[in-house]
C-alpha cells in the first residue's frame, strides 16, 4: 500500500515529501472548510479529525521552519508522510462528495460532462495515490544519492535547468515519475545523453516551419532525412518499421521539464514526446500540438515585436519547426520532436539566463527591494500586457521563464518559453482556416485564461520569489508586495484598468491550482480547479 520508507522521517526525502503533501492539505483540503487557524510561530490545520502543526514563513508560500506535528493524547509527536497519507485518504473519502465538487466545480461551465465524470471519480476511492505520494518519495532520495556523484555542468542557465531536486512545493508527488530507467535521463542528477538518429524516408516524413537545425545534426543515406529520437521514448516505443537507425547523435542535456533537452553542437533546444507519466501528465506532443507550436509562433512574432516595443526587457523562445514520421498516430505523435529556440540566442550579451524555479530556491540580493522591483518589472508586466492588450495567455510558472541576469545579479530581462501552454484568448483571435482540434488547442475563453495567468504568475511564480528574498522577515515581505502592487497599479492604468486586474488590486482572492485533486481524481491537467487563497497585493 504505502511501501516501505526509505529514509528516516528526518531524512531529506521524507522531509520535502511531507511538506509538499503538507501544504496540498492546507490549501486544498482544510484552507476551504475553515479549517486552518494561525497560532504564532505555528499554523494549525485539522485532516480527518486530527489536528496538526508547523512552522511556518514565506506567507503563502508556506515553508515550514522545523518538522510538522500532530496532536495525540495531549502531546504533540513527529508527524510522517505516510500518517499525513491515510490522513488524507480518510479525509477524501468521508467527504461525501464535498471535496469532489468542490474541484470539479473548477471547470465551471466549460465541460459539464467532464466536470460531472471528475466528481464521479473523486467520490471514490483512489487505490494508487497513496503509492504515488510513495514513489515521488523514492524518487527524490534517488534523486539526492545520484546526484551527490555527479558534476553540474559549467553553463549557469543549464545549471539551474538541473537545480529543481524537489519538484513543485504544493504537489502531493512531485517526482512520481513512469517508465524505467528514467535516472538515466534526469535533469537533476546533471545527465547527459547522446540523442538517437533515425533515417526517415523523405516520402514518410512529416514536418512543418523550419526544420534547418534537425538537418545539421547528421545525414542519412540518399533518399532520408534525420529525425532525432530521445532514446528512453524509443525504448518505451520500440522499433518503427521503415525507419533506420543511423546511431547515436551530438550530445543532449535535459531541461527541468526532462523531455526537453537543449544541444550545444547547434544551439537549440528539442522537445521530445515521452510516454510516461511526470508528474501529472503523460508528456506527448499531440498532433496538434506539433502543429500548433508553428502556428503558434507565427502568430506571436509581430505581437511579441509590439510588446518588446513597450517592455524591452522582453524575450521568448519561438518554435519554428517540428518533424516526425507519417506512420500512424502513434509513432507520429510519440516521435514527434520540436525545434525551439536557445535561450542563450534570446539574450543580449552579458545577460545570463537562469531558470526562475531555482531563483526561488536561492537568491542572494543586497539590495533585496530593488531587485523585487526589477524582477517584477520585466517578468510581471508583459505578462499583463500581452493578455490585457493582445488577448495573449502565458503560463509563466516558475519552469516557463528563465531570467536574464546582468553581472551584477539584477534582473534585466524575462525569457518566456514553452508555446503549449500559451493560448490566445478565442474571441480576439480568428482562427478560421486551421483544424478544429488545432484551433482548440491554442484557444481559452477569457475567463479560463485569465485564472490561468493570474495563478502561474502570482500564485506559482511572484509568492515564491517574495516568499525566498523575505526569508523570515514578515515585514521585507510586506514591503515586496507593497512595492508589487504600486507596479500592478501603474500598469493597470496604462492598460485602462480592466476590470480583472481592478478586482486583483482591490484584492480579490487568487485562484490556486488544485493539483491534489486531480491526482485523486485520477484526472488529467486539464481537470484541475482552482482554489481561492488569500491575495498579498490587497
Amino acid at each position: 500500500m504505502h511501501g516501505p520508507a526509505i529514509d528516516a522521517p528526518s531524512g531529506p526525502a521524507e522531509q520535502a515529501t511531507l511538506a509538499a503533501l503538507l501544504r496540498c492539505c492546507v490549501r486544498e483540503v482544510a484552507g476551504p472548510r475553515g479549517l486552518v487557524w494561525p497560532a504564532p510561530p505555528y499554523l494549525l490545520l485539522r485532516v480527518a479529525g486530527v489536528l496538526l502543526r508547523a512552522r511556518t514563513h514565506g506567507g503563502a508560500a508556506l515553508r515550514f521552519d522545523g518538522p510538522p506535528e500532530r496532536l495525540e493524547a495531549g502531546a504533540w509527536r513527529p508527524l510522517t508522510t505516510d500518517e499525513l497519507i491515510r490522513l488524507v485518504e480518510g479525509e477524501l473519502r468521508g467527504r461525501n462528495g464535498e471535496f469532489a465538487a468542490q474541484v470539479a466545480g473548477g471547470l465551471g461551465g466549460r465541460d459539464g460532462e467532464f466536470a460531472g465524470q471528475v466528481e464521479g471519480e473523486l467520490r471514490g476511492r483512489n487505490g494508487e495515490f497513496a503509492g504515488q505520494v510513495a514513489a515521488s518519495r523514492d524518487a527524490v532520495a534517488a534523486i539526492l544519492r545520484a546526484r551527490a556523484q555527479a558534476v553540474p555542468p559549467a553553463d549557469p542557465w543549464l545549471a539551474s535547468e538541473q537545480a529543481l531536486v524537489y519538484g513543485h512545493p504544493f504537489h502531493p508527488s512531485p517526482k512520481a515519475r513512469g517508465g524505467e530507467g528514467w535516472l538515466a535521463y534526469a535533469p537533476e542528477v546533471h545527465a547527459r545523453f547522446p540523442v538517437r538518429l533515425l533515417g526517415v524516408p523523405e516520402d514518410a516524413l512529416a514536418e512543418g516551419g523550419d526544420v534547418s537545425v534537425l538537418d545539421a545534426m547528421g545525414r542519412g543515406p540518399d533518399g532520408y532525412r534525420v529525425l532525432p529520437a530521445h532514446p528512453w521514448q524509443l525504448g518505451l516505443l520500440g522499433p518503427v518499421p521503415g525507419l533506420i537507425d543511423l546511431g547515436p547523435g551530438p550530445m543532449a542535456v535535459p531541461t527541468s521539464s526532462v523531455r526537453t533537452v537543449y544541444v550545444p553542437e547547434v544551439d537549440a533546444c528539442l522537445k521530445f514526446s515521452l510516454d510516461v507519466r511526470i508528474t501529472n501528465c503523460v508528456r506527448k506532443n499531440a498532433w496538434y500540438e506539433l502543429a500548433g507550436a508553428v502556428e503558434l509562433t507565427e502568430r506571436l512574432a509581430p505581437i511579441f515585436d509590439e510588446v518588446t516595443a513597450k517592455h524591452p526587457a522582453t524575450r521568448w523562445l519561438p518554435e519554428p519547426g517540428y518533424r516526425s514520421v507519417a506512420a500512424g498516430s502513434r509513432p507520429h505523435e510519440g516521435l514527434g520532436v520540436i525545434v525551439r529556440r536557445s535561450p542563450w540566442a534570446a539574450c543580449s550579451p552579458g545577460v545570463t539566463p537562469i531558470l526562475a524555479g531555482a531563483l526561488a530556491l536561492d537568491v542572494k540580493a543586497p539590495d533585496p527591494l530593488a531587485w523585487w522591483r526589477s524582477y517584477v518589472t520585466v517578468v510581471a508586466l508583459p505578462v499583463l500586457e500581452l493578455y490585457f492588450a493582445h488577448g495573449v495567455v502565458l503560463e509563466p510558472h516558475l519552469q516557463n521563464v528563465l531570467v536574464g541576469l546582468d553581472g551584477d545579479g539584477m534582473p534585466v530581462q524575462a525569457v518566456f518559453r514553452d508555446l503549449e501552454g500559451t493560448k490566445l484568448v478565442a474571441d480576439r483571435h480568428d482562427l478560421g482556416g486551421l483544424h478544429p482540434e488545432v484551433a482548440r488547442a491554442l484557444t481559452y475563453d477569457a475567463e479560463r485564461g485569465w485564472a490561468r495567468v493570474a495563478y502561474c504568475l502570482l500564485v506559482n511564480h511572484l509568492t515564491e520569489i517574495a516568499a525566498t528574498l523575505a526569508g523570515t522577515d514578515d515585514h521585507l515581505l510586506r514591503e515586496l508586495w507593497r512595492a508589487a502592487r504600486s507596479l500592478f497599479e501603474r500598469q493597470a492604468g496604462g492598460l485602462g484598468r480592466p476590470l480583472p486586474l481592478s478586482d486583483l488590486l482591490a484584492g480579490a482572492p487568487l485562484p490556486a491550482k488544485a493539483n491534489l485533486g486531480v491526482r485523486w481524481a485520477r484526472a488529467a491537467d486539464r481537470a484541475a480547479g482552482y482554489v481561492p487563497i488569500a491575495n498579498p497585493l490587497a
